[in-house]
């Protein structure tokens, strides 16, 4: 199992077994926090109560290390891990105690030999990934849990069965998410929550700790009163503090820049609290559309980093595919992850740990879609539906190309990149009965998964159940709030995590420090997105702890995703791969799919008579795991 997930921890491995408890742990490390043995894992508390096999890293450990001094005195420390420091916490505290304490991301697995109970934990945004289940039947059932579901496929008791309600789930917002997983019986433990098992109780009890709906919650309910100028500041320093905790290591560490607002304001602190350059990197295209490394070098310039760019040709990006199924062990379609396992590649060749930029879009109002999910609610909710679909008819007449063009000519352009692909998908929402209807389409790729998966059945989600933790939000307010606990999770941080850590790469998210995150609840919203002389400003309070080091006219530009061509990849040099994934004979003997809107779709596609990359990657990404998963039960 731990073999399995080597990639992960390439520098040693270590397990531990009782066999009168029937229980073992397993470890891979990848060593960067105290890089001796001392560090060496699974490691058992100097109690011998606890043992603990731990991903993951504790920015504030060394604060909790000075918490437990009339538990511990120095020099009974082994080391100066953050495992170690955990343990102490366990046996001084206890463990939900400690979590609650912890300042981190991490997912853990820690047995009590007093009571023969195990806990699995996983941090409060979700950066690291936990699975568990239990497989098998009877005397022979085993209880299974690891950072990745290659783990538990290794175990002679897995039983690999596809989970069709999850592949609903799939296709619709190209992840699994959840809860759920892409196998029968085996899940992901919640972000912010602690699972505990033992042999006499054998059904997982839940806890959570943390919560980011709550946090929402709280935030909106005790708004920050202070100036915009004091706000700024508030940010600043909060922002400083978490990017100094994450700079914790004690091997080569740097960031990722895209030129954006997010990768640079961490970027940028990173750099106002470095005695040295720090390491940056960046990945170009040559492609005009895709590229934003002259961005990136230009604010690396004005900050005096060490700065890496490699300029990617379509043959490289297109190597990366064959290695997907492998990297996401369950079907992932987010087509953004090539570029990211290229970034990672490249940042691997330098440095062992990259922060990064993630979810400052979740956190302050930067995706275009908010307030055009509001703006267009407003709108639509006062028109006749027959005439919203007169509407939806004639926008989607026009191929998203020949929108581009005819947008050209208008202020669209200058606000929106790609505006066909957003009036379309704008198109197939219009007949929405409630904003969080139309959100919910806004962010779906197949609309009527059950439908094309046969047998399935689409689960609840925090997307389609209403959260009364969220009712008291505006409609912008609440789309942000999902994103932090399903797109975020589900897919940003899946997409990152699996794609660095194929390469031995550590990521950090400094805007997920929870104190952060809490901190930017309470912001007025007009803080976040900001009317100035007659424009939108997305990202209002980040942008100005930015532009107190980073010029402006270094930054504002219309947003940018981190993509690749892939829609006119798949009428090239895609094509005969997917011909042949989705071939309707392929299709029917695998018997997941109803064939008949996929090859729709794909002859559509092919003749540049619509562009469908995200359903049809979907698809893909799909048969290309399943072709790797051989033999499973259907």
């Amino acid at each position: 199992m731990t073999d399995a997930i080597a990639n992960r921890g390439p520098d040693s491995d270590g397990q531990w077994l009782d066999a009168d408890a029937a229980i073992g742990l397993g470890h891979r490390r990848l060593a960067i926090v105290e890089l001796s043995g001392a560090g060496a894992q699974p490691m058992i508390s100097t109690t011998g109560r606890y043992v603990l096999a731990f991903n993951g890293e504790i920015y504030n450990h060394m604060d909790l290390r000075e918490g437990l001094g009339r538990h511990r005195r120095p020099a009974d420390w082994r080391g100066h891990s953050d495992t170690e420091t955990l343990l102490a916490g366990f046996d001084a505290w206890g463990i939900r105690a400690t979590v609650e304490r912890s300042v981190g991301m991490f997912a853990f697995s820690v047995w009590d030999r007093k009571t023969r109970t195990l806990t699995l934990a996983r941090d409060r945004l979700g950066e690291k990934p936990m699975y568990y289940g239990w497989q098998g039947s009877g005397r022979a059932a085993v209880f299974l849990f690891g950072s990745e579901l290659k783990a538990l496929r290794a175990h002679p008791a897995f039983g690999a069965q596809i989970n069709r309600d999850a592949l609903c789930l799939f296709m619709r917002h190209n992840s699994v998410g959840g809860h759920h997983s892409i196998y029968e019986g085996v899940h992901k433990l919640l972000p912010g929550s602690l699972l505990t098992v033992s042999q006499a109780a054998t059904e997982p009890v839940f806890q959570t700790y943390w919560s980011s709906a709550e946090a929402a919650q709280r935030g909106v309910a005790q708004r920050f009163e202070g100036s915009a100028t004091e706000a700024v500041d508030a940010l600043e320093i909060l922002l400083k503090k978490a990017v100094h905790g994450q700079m914790m290591a004690d091997v080569p560490l740097g960031a990722f820049l895209s030129g954006g607002v997010d990768s640079s304001t961490v970027v940028a602190l990173m750099q106002s609290q470095s005695s040295r350059p720090v390491k940056t990197f960046s990945i170009g295209f040559h492609e005009a559309a895709y590229n934003e490394a002259d961005h990136a070098k230009a604010v690396a310039q004005h900050l005096g980093t060490e700065h890496t760019e490699l300029y990617v040709t379509p043959e490289q990006a297109l190597s990366v595919i064959p290695k997907l199924p492998g990297l996401y062990c369950e079907p992932f379609a987010d087509s953004s992850q090539i570029p990211t396992f290229l970034v990672s590649q490249l940042a691997r060749r330098h440095v062992t740990v990259s922060l990064s930029g993630d979810a400052g879009d979740e956190l302050f109002c930067g995706y275009n879609r908010y307030v055009l999910t509001a703006s267009l609610w407003r709108r639509l909710s006062a028109v006749p539906m027959p005439l919203r679909r007169t509407v939806a008819r004639g926008l989607t007449s026009l191929s998203p190309e020949r929108l581009n063009r005819i947008a050209a000519y208008t202020p669209l352009a200058r606000r929106w990149a790609n505006v066909g692909d957003k009036l379309h998908k704008g198109a197939g929402v219009m007949t929405a009965g409630s904003a969080a209807e139309l959100y919910r389409g806004m962010v779906s790729h197949w609309p009527h998964p059950e439908g094309l998966v046969l047998g399935g059945t689409e689960p609840s989600t925090a997307l389609n159940t209403p959260i009364p933790a969220l009712s008291g939000l505006s409609d912008v307010e609440r789309m942000m709030a999902l994103d932090l606990q399903t797109y975020l999770p589900d897919d940003i941080l899946t997409k990152v995590d699996r794609a660095a850590m194929g390469v031995s790469l550590e990521t950090r998210v400094p805007f997920l420090d929870h104190r952060v995150v809490e901190f930017v609840w309470q912001l007025p919203f007009e803080y976040k997105r900001r009317n100035e002389n007659g424009a939108n400003t997305s990202k209002w309070a980040l942008r100005q702890v930015l532009f107190r080091h980073v010029p402006k006219a270094l930054i504002e530009r219309p947003k940018m995703g981190f993509g690749v061509p892939i829609d006119s990849w798949l009428r090239g040099p895609l094509r005969p791969w997917a011909e042949d994934l989705l071939s309707e004979a392929r299709l029917k003997r695998e018997g997941f799919f109803n064939p008949g809107p996929i090859r729709k779709k794909w002859a559509e596609h092919v003749s540049g008579q619509r562009n469908w990359q995200h359903q049809l990657w979907c698809v893909l990404m799909f048969q290309a795991w399943l072709a790797e998963q051989l033999p499973v039960t259907p």
